[in-house]
């Protein structure tokens, strides 16, 4: 276990985990520029598109404390391979789930997790401590009578080994006003946004100061969620 920025230094242990199928968990806290005025040495940016890239590594981002139960019994039953628990340093919500999915669909990937029932008209996926951000607006969307999905993906390696029938219904091929969110490098995301859709992410380093201020000035806010929604939403 070690901040996230850190696993830069046992990247090849990690390979190698990989490479050999090891049953291995990697736990890397202070997940995103969030963790503050440690500034961009200690901030990751490209670190979790960078776990995505190896071969038989699963990587999981939970967003509340219920994705991370359901996160450490996919890493426990894991046999075959190493497994990163991506988790933030900033206190986070509890999702409420008798409003919303089981936290238990993490482990199939991505999920929906909130609906506005028929046809989305706008699609948001992410992962970690921007899912609330996504939540928060998605309700902001509803209550002016948009149809807004809104899907956590904590773990893109485990959804994409879904059935493609799963996959199509999570992220319907006909919606192609999609928005990604989260707080790192955006490269892993255009793949389920495609040509026309958005991603609000990290590519730059971070700076020093507060967490929260950092994160409202690199545009992980409600607001910024909400005009970026609203431009696809035409």
């Amino acid at each position: 276990g070690t901040f996230l920025i850190f696993s830069d230094y046992m990247r090849n242990s990690e390979r190698l985990a990989a490479l050999m199928k090891q049953r291995v968990i990697y736990v890397l806290t202070h997940d995103s520029v969030g963790l503050g005025e440690d500034g961009p040495t200690h901030q990751p940016v490209e670190q979790l598109t960078a776990h995505r890239a190896i071969p038989g590594m699963v990587t999981l981002r939970p967003s509340d404390a219920n994705e991370t139960i359901e996160a450490w019994k996919v890493a426990l039953n894991r046999k075959n391979g190493p497994t990163a628990l991506i988790l933030t340093r900033q206190k986070l919500p509890v999702i409420d789930r008798k409003k919303n999915a089981p936290a238990r669909q993490l482990k199939r990937g991505g999920y929906v997790l909130s609906d506005s029932g028929g046809k989305p008209e706008l699609i948001i996926v992410s992962s970690g401590s921007e899912v609330h951000l996504c939540q928060e607006a998605a309700e902001k969307l509803r209550a002016e009578g948009r149809r807004v999905r809104v899907v956590s993906m904590p773990s893109t390696e485990l959804f994409d080994a879904q059935p493609r029938s799963y996959r199509d219904k999570v992220l319907p091929p006909d919606v192609q006003q999609r928005l990604a969110v989260e707080a790192g490098a955006t490269l892993s995301w255009y793949k389920y946004v495609g040509l026309m859709g958005t991603v609000v992410g990290i590519d730059r380093f971070g700076a020093s100061a507060p967490g929260g201020l950092v994160m409202q000035k690199l545009g992980f806010t409600v607001g910024n969620v909400l005009r970026q929604a609203r431009a696809l939403l035409g």
